[in-house]
C-alpha cells in the first residue's frame, strides 16, 4: 500500500469497480482537491486522491451501502456537527477498539470518542445503523480504511484481521468488488 504514489493498477481496479462512464466529469479536478488539502491541513491518501480529482468524487453504486461520499459530505444521519470535525489532527487509534464492551473506560473516554469520530479522517459511506466507513487522512493509520460505528472501531485488511482485503482504499474497494462479506476471514 502505497499512500503518496498512485498505481495505475490500483487506478484501473477502481475504476472498473465503480463502473465509471461519465468520463471523469463527476471527479473535483485537481484544483478542487489541492485547495480541499489546503483548507484543512492534509494530503489526502493514494489512491482516493487521484480517484477524487480525475474519476469520480463519490458514487451511488458503492462502496458501501449507500453508496461512495462525496470527499466533503458526511452521511445524512450524522450526529454531530461539520464545523467541528479537523482533519489535521491525527486520528487517535492504532488497534480495534470495542468501547460498548470496554469495562475499563478511562476518565477521558468520551474526548478520545470524539477524537475517533472527528479526527483525522475522512467519511466515505456508511452501511447504515451508524456504520460508517473512513479513510484515515492523518496518524499513523494514514491510508487505511476503518469501520466505525456507535459500540467500537476496527481497521480494515488481513493484516488486522476479520478479513482477506488487502489494506486501504484499493483494497477495500477490490473487496466490495469481488462481492465479498466485509468480513469474511475464518
Amino acid at each position: 500500500m502505497n499512500v503518496d504514489r498512485a498505481d495505475p493498477a490500483e487506478l484501473a481496479a477502481v475504476q472498473a469497480a465503480f463502473d465509471i462512464d461519465d468520463g471523469g466529469e463527476s471527479a473535483l479536478g485537481w484544483d478542487a482537491v489541492h485547495a480541499f488539502e489546503a483548507q484543512h491541513g492534509i494530503v489526502l491518501p493514494e489512491p482516493y486522491r487521484t480517484v477524487v480529482a480525475e474519476m469520480t468524487d463519490g458514487s451511488y453504486t458503492g462502496p458501501p451501502e449507500f453508496g461512495l461520499l462525496p470527499v466533503a459530505e458526511l452521511p445524512g444521519d450524522w450526529a454531530g456537527d461539520e464545523q467541528e470535525r479537523d482533519l489535521s489532527k491525527p486520528f487517535p487509534l492504532t488497534r480495534a477498539w470495542v468501547w460498548e464492551e470496554d469495562s475499563d473506560l478511562s476518565e477521558d473516554a468520551d474526548d478520545i470518542l470524539d477524537q475517533v469520530y472527528n479526527h483525522g479522517s475522512i467519511v466515505l459511506g456508511t452501511d447504515g445503523c451508524a456504520m460508517n466507513w473512513h479513510l484515515i487522512v492523518t496518524g499513523p493509520h494514514r491510508g487505511h480504511v476503518w469501520l466505525i460505528s456507535d459500540v467500537g472501531a476496527a481497521p480494515f485488511a488481513a493484516q488486522f484481521g476479520f478479513t482477506t482485503a488487502e489494506p486501504g482504499f484499493a483494497g477495500w474497494v477490490r473487496h466490495w468488488a469481488a462481492n465479498k462479506p466485509w468480513y469474511d476471514a475464518a
